[in-house]
């Protein structure tokens, strides 16, 4: 896999939080406002943001944020009590050590935990799984607390034991286990979701060896964290909203948005795949789709300043803010030609081996069929006739049908008495 293809930009939001919580908490002391506001912060994060993932039916982000919840909880009187008497309640560290154990479990398990179709049963699953842990593990300590006690600060693997791990032995493997997994996850599926998870449990297992140490880490880290996911569903609901799935470009109500802030002065151009839908029934809808996700790569890359969008099916609209029509033409006429050069690889799936290494050995002996694919391209300047964009979208609209009309992969101007056609196609399919 590319580095690429890991979508680092992901990491960039979480990261973003994650450091400010650190150096936040690593102040000894916080003034009034920042004072006043992580000490409320977590509740009103657990309730907003708990609100806003139930509303949706995110039921991981919501048993995430319950289980910072709870340990944010229960180690907040254990601190405040230490900080104003100097010296620890006589369960601390029982409790403090059932946190360690009980964190990284509970929380790589619903990090890891798929949404189901089901959503009340798997909501109640969650919370079934959620009460059993937490009341097992409170009825040992209060029944055995010497024995659990003993049990959580022995060095179960001396060879592994050093100083410096300030943590319970046995916490660390659970979180390294927990980090590892998540980290796998985010590889596989880079989602803004995945990297706040892996970039929360990071920050937690920051905080906890410093709880008692730095004054103001419990609430501070709590806080990020809790805002690092709540963040992260914030994000993925925009991009369900604003950015198409398959091709990774702004949608429709993307371009809607951006339609309402042009200046006086753009260009529009509207794009259209030739005999896509012949395409589409001769390679199926699988090689249709890659063709698409082709034709997008493409128009990501189009010079000018011209920004690509996703109008719908096989159509694609580029705009140009604050450009001229004569800037523009050349670039789209590199996108035409571009798109028109590019040779697109079909293998047969069905021979397709399940293992990589030996698909990678078949490939070089199987032969591909190559096929490439055009585009028409209709374009249209805001006019003094033309003042709003969608009059100026219907023009490019029209322009595009003319070039269709032309015999296709070619670029088309609206309103130009000069022929209209900037390039004819360079081959009829």
């Amino acid at each position: 896999m590319r580095v690429a293809d890991l979508r680092l930009s992901l990491l960039a939001p979480s990261l973003a939080l994650l450091l400010c919580g650190l150096l936040a908490a690593s102040f000894v002391q916080l003034n009034d406002f920042f004072l006043s506001l992580f000490n409320v912060l977590p509740t009103l994060l657990m309730l907003l943001g708990g609100a806003f993932c139930a509303a949706y039916g995110r039921q991981r982000e919501l048993f995430l944020l319950i289980v910072i919840y709870l340990l944010y909880y229960q180690l907040d009187t254990q601190t405040d009590f230490y900080h104003l008497n100097g010296a620890p309640m006589a369960d601390a560290g029982l409790i403090f050590n059932l946190c360690t154990l009980l964190l990284p479990l509970l929380y790589g398990l619903y990090a890891l935990w798929q949404e189901r179709t089901h959503l009340f049963q798997d909501l109640l699953a969650r919370a079934a799984v959620l009460v059993l842990v937490v009341g097992v593990a409170a009825a040992l300590g209060n029944r055995y607390p010497d024995s659990v006690s003993n049990w959580l600060t022995r060095i179960h693997w001396p060879a592994l034991y050093a100083p410096w791990l300030r943590l319970i032995q046995i916490a660390y493997p659970l979180f390294a286990i927990a980090l590892l997994l998540l980290a796998i996850q985010y590889i596989r599926h880079p989602r803004p979701l995945h990297a706040a998870q892996f970039m929360g449990l990071a920050g937690l297992l920051w905080m906890l060896p410093d709880v008692f140490i730095l004054k103001h880490a419990l609430h501070v880290m709590s806080s990020m964290t809790m805002l690092i996911l709540v963040t992260a569903v914030a994000h993925e609901a925009y991009q369900m909203a604003f950015r198409d799935e398959l091709t990774g470009l702004p949608g429709r109500r993307a371009l809607n948005e951006r339609l309402m802030r042009l200046g006086r002065q753009y260009v529009i151009a509207m794009t259209d795949v030739d005999h896509f839908k012949r395409f589409n029934d001769t390679h199926g809808h699988d090689v249709g789709d890659q063709v698409l996700r082709v034709v997008a790569n493409q128009l990501r890359k189009v010079g000018g300043g011209g920004r690509a969008y996703r109008y719908g099916g096989e159509e694609f609209v580029v705009v140009f803010p604050g450009k001229t029509l004569d800037a523009c033409l050349p670039h789209l006429e590199a996108l035409r030609a571009g798109i028109e050069d590019y040779v697109l690889k079909l293998r047969d799936q069905e021979k397709r081996p399940k293992d990589d290494q030996v698909g990678r050995q078949s490939r070089k002996k199987q032969v591909a069929k190559n096929v490439s694919v055009t585009i028409s391209i209709g374009v249209a300047e805001r006019q003094l006739a033309q003042r709003t964009s969608e009059e100026v979208l219907k023009a490019a609209d029209k322009a595009l049908y003319s070039a269709k009309s032309a015999g296709r992969n070619c670029v088309r101007i609206d309103g130009y008495s000069r022929s209209g056609a900037v390039r004819v196609r360079g081959n009829t399919d």
